[in-house]
């Protein structure tokens, strides 16, 4: 199963969106500014209406009102309202501010529209009709302004939900770069519409995108594979291929146009912009994508390679831990059987029991619940309580955070540490002490493990056997946790510390 991944972040989009429409509503705006010397001249509306035209207030403040107002309502939608209707935060308070975004564009819209568009009040019998009719189509235009945004926001955050999917083929990877294409084409078709530009240049707009889009996937998907690796001169001939599927659609585009508008003058145009947006910006991108791809493919292959060696040896860790924790337990029940008959040796066979279903259900999955590896690290603890119970000079202060999250980590890391501070911290014959404490913090696990330290006899078995080791846990956070940890081991002559933090 492979994972769809996009080369930029949602914030990243976020900055680049931003940057671009503030980037176009300043040329706006520059752009009103100096041409303001070059269109003095009656427009032609005014001039058979009769009407006297001023270019500052008929013209200039109007444009400048109407390009501010998509600006500020695009930031609104795009960054604020809309995306929190999809997360279905605040929705009420949201709805609300597209409402007054509505209401307020609306009455923009028709203002501005009752002086750049002044030449249309004499069209009808009276004032009050002009107004009307005038108001009704700006808040028509506000509606669709609406609309359009929502409409933007859903395929870009349909593009990353779809991206977030894990898929079986390239199926959806098509699907989810159409969709991009569809996005950038509908952005496009909002900026032709904010610019008012006509329907030709929609028509335009529509079959240059479309086409691109198609270039795009046969390329990737069909042409560039079956010439990549057995041509030699892949790139060559990649662009020959290329160059025939490029003229047939400009052929097929200059046909539609010509059928849905009805005029000859689009062909030209067609041509003369199809042409070059295909073979500059189509066939190159085409190229160089799949390239990345066919380079990250071989690099997850080899990678799962190295990952085969990695589990095996992460798995032999494993099977090192478990054989001791159960020696461990085994010795405690015999201890405690030694004492007493029936009452702690049935207890600690009980938690034994719990801790062998872990260990045989659930020690083997790659994440468990973080609250099922705390039970086993509670049992373990109280199995060493009820070896440890009969001597006073053995103080055990463990303060476990209860969790109600649906936290998941790799079993059996922590319990090394537990393991290790009993079997060095403890001694029946002098004073010792054990402190464990773990909480968290959001998705952030902190693991702390306190203990004192005694010498073991010379006739100790134990004396030259270091058990699981620290190593062995170093080496697991370090396969399963890369960059995602910071253990801190200190130890003095009498005492022994560690300090894990984890980010679940």
């Amino acid at each position: 199963m492979t994972h769809i991944k996009l080369p930029f972040s949602f914030k990243e989009l976020q900055k680049t969106e931003f940057k671009i429409v503030s980037a176009i509503y300043a040329l706006a705006i520059l752009t009103l500014i100096s041409s303001g010397n070059n269109t003095r001249e009656i427009p032609y509306e005014f001039n058979q209406a009769g009407i006297r035209f001023n270019y500052i207030y008929n013209y200039f403040i109007p444009a400048v009102f109407k390009y501010s107002l998509l600006y500020f309502s695009f930031l609104l939608l795009n960054f604020c309202s809309l995306p929190a209707l999809y997360r279905k935060t605040n929705t009420g308070m949201h709805l609300c501010l597209i409402f007054i975004v509505f209401v307020f564009a609306g009455l923009i819209i028709s203002i501005t529209r009752t002086y750049s568009q002044a030449y249309l009040l004499v069209r009808y019998d009276t004032i009050q009709e002009a107004y009307d009719q005038i108001f009704f189509n700006g808040f028509g235009y506000a509606a669709w302004l609406v609309v359009l945004i929502a409409i933007y926001v859903a395929l870009k955050n349909l593009i990353f939900h779809f991206a977030n999917q894990e898929e079986r083929n390239d199926l959806s990877q098509q699907k989810l770069e159409i969709l991009f294409g569809a996005i950038i084409w509908f952005a496009g078709i909002l900026f032709w519409l904010a610019t008012n530009s006509g329907f030709e240049v929609i028509i335009c707009w529509t079959l240059i995108s479309a086409t691109a889009i198609w270039l795009f996937i046969h390329s990737v998907y069909e042409i560039i594979p079956q010439i990549f690796d057995t041509a030699k001169k892949p790139l060559r001939t990649y662009l020959y291929k290329l160059s025939g599927l490029i003229l047939i659609s400009i052929v097929v585009t200059c046909l539609l146009a010509f059928l849905i508008s009805g005029r000859n003058q689009l062909i030209p145009i067609i041509f003369a912009f199809n042409l070059p947006v295909q073979y500059l910006i189509t066939a190159p991108l085409a190229w160089q994508i799949y390239k990345r791809r066919n380079s990250t493919a071989e690099q997850i292959y080899k990678l799962k390679k190295e990952l085969g060696q990695t589990d095996a040896n992460l798995n032999f860790l494993k099977s090192q831990i478990n054989p001791h924790f159960l020696f461990n337990a085994l010795n405690t029940l015999y201890g405690t059987a030694l004492q007493e008959k029936a009452d702690r040796t049935s207890e600690g066979i009980q938690k034994l029991g719990d801790m062998m279903r872990f260990m045989l259900q659930e020690n083997m999955q790659d994440k468990i619940s973080l609250t099922r590896d705390l039970d086993y690290l509670k049992n373990y603890i109280d199995l060493q309580k009820l070896r440890t119970s009969q001597s006073v000079d053995i103080t055990i202060n463990t303060q476990i955070e209860e969790q109600f999250t649906e936290l998941q980590i790799s079993p059996m890391l922590l319990i090394p540490f537990v393991e290790n501070a009993f079997k060095h911290g403890i001694s029946l014959q002098q004073p010792s002490h054990i402190k464990i404490t773990l909480q968290t913090k959001e998705n952030t696990l902190y693991f702390d493990v306190h203990n004192s330290i005694h010498l073991k006899s010379e006739n100790d078995p134990e004396r030259t056997h270091s058990g699981i080791g620290l190593e062995n846990v170093r080496q697991r956070l370090a396969l399963l946790y890369p960059g995602k940890h910071e253990l801190l081991i200190r130890e003095s002559a009498k005492e022994f510390f560690v300090h894990l933090t984890l980010k679940l």
